[in-house]
């Protein structure tokens, strides 16, 4: 009795790790149909050969004629995994996106960008936010930020929030230090800020011109602690700040817009919406009016004004 049930014990043993090895061996090894499937994406998408494809097995979808399977793309340590349909007679190969429909993916976009504490410009209550990943020696930053201030400050002001947050470009060796001294100002007062952006963005020349990094950083320096007595803000702890240069703001802006896909500046988010570049006036306006019209804003009048006659909306592309 006990022999037997040892034998029969050994059997279904051997039997349990054959047919796992058996499936291993079908998951594994690479079918004339995963091959096809594997050639067609790489040409499609233009896959390169350091990322790894994995083709699931097909299983049953809730489309008629067709099973579904997953495709993970494996290289430079990320994992990303997409949906596709396969047709019953292994033809046609379609590729799903599937949309949440229960949420407004602007909204999402904007839970994701923490504008807590930073400086507002018009209406901080407003319905409309325009948050812009800026730099402060990107010449194409300048080009926008003068189309945004004082134009359309003055149009849109009253109706929408105007937010800047940093994205220094690593090719522009002293933004990050002029980020760092706009913060320390942003810190005690919103004004002081905006007045140090202006004078930055309309004077990168003059930065520029000074002979060596510890010569431009000297300047951006004075131009910061000049702002003490304009608005009243406690010098110590100003000149403290501006000394400490601490960069762990800065770097955590740079993070939070990657993950958004800013590549380049400026690049703005008008309640969610992505606008890259420094655009034409009439761009802007564009945008901000959709998103007034969204939030049930009237839209702001736009009259006649010297940047639409002077053709400011010639500006250069983005600067990546």
């Amino acid at each position: 009795m006990v022999r037997r049930f040892l034998v029969t014990s050994c059997k279904r043993t051997f039997l349990f790790f054959l047919l796992i090895c058996l499936g291993c061996s079908a998951q594994l090894a690479p079918t004339e149909l995963s091959r096809r499937i594997e050639r067609q994406l790489r040409v499609t998408y233009n896959v390169p050969a350091t990322v790894k494809l994995i083709i699931s097995p097909t299983r049953p979808s809730d489309f008629p004629n067709y099973d579904s399977l997953t495709v993970t793309f494996d290289g430079e340590g990320r994992k990303e995994n997409h949906e596709f349909l396969l047709s019953k007679d292994q033809k046609t190969l379609i590729r799903i996106t599937r949309m949440d429909l229960s949420k407004d993916p602007y909204a999402e976009v904007m839970k994701k960008i923490d504008v807590k504490g930073r400086p507002v410009r018009g209406n901080a209550q407003a319905k409309v936010t325009v948050v812009s990943y800026d730099d402060f020696q990107c010449p194409y930053c300048s080009a926008a930020h003068k189309t945004l201030f004082p134009e359309l400050l003055k149009e849109y002001g009253d109706r929408v929030a105007f937010i800047y947050k940093d994205f220094p470009l690593p090719i522009h060796p002293w933004a990050v230090h002029a980020a760092v001294d706009a913060n320390c100002l942003g810190v005690q007062n919103g004004d002081a800020y905006w007045d140090y952006a202006d004078y930055i963005h309309s004077n990168q020349n003059a930065v520029n011109s000074e002979k060596g990094l510890p010569a431009q950083f000297a300047v951006l320096d004075r131009n910061a602690l000049s702002e003490t007595g304009k608005f009243k803000l406690d010098g110590a702890a100003l000149a403290s700040c501006v000394k400490a240069q601490k960069e762990d703001v800065v770097k955590a802006s740079v993070k939070e817009g990657e993950a958004l896909g800013v590549s380049g500046t400026p690049t703005l988010f008008v309640n969610g919406q992505m606008l890259d570049g420094a655009r034409p006036i009439a761009e802007f306006r564009a945008l901000f009016d959709s998103a007034l019209e969204q939030a049930g804003v009237p839209p702001a009048p736009h009259p006649g004004s010297s940047a639409a006659a002077s053709g400011s909306g010639d500006q250069p592309p983005i600067h990546r």
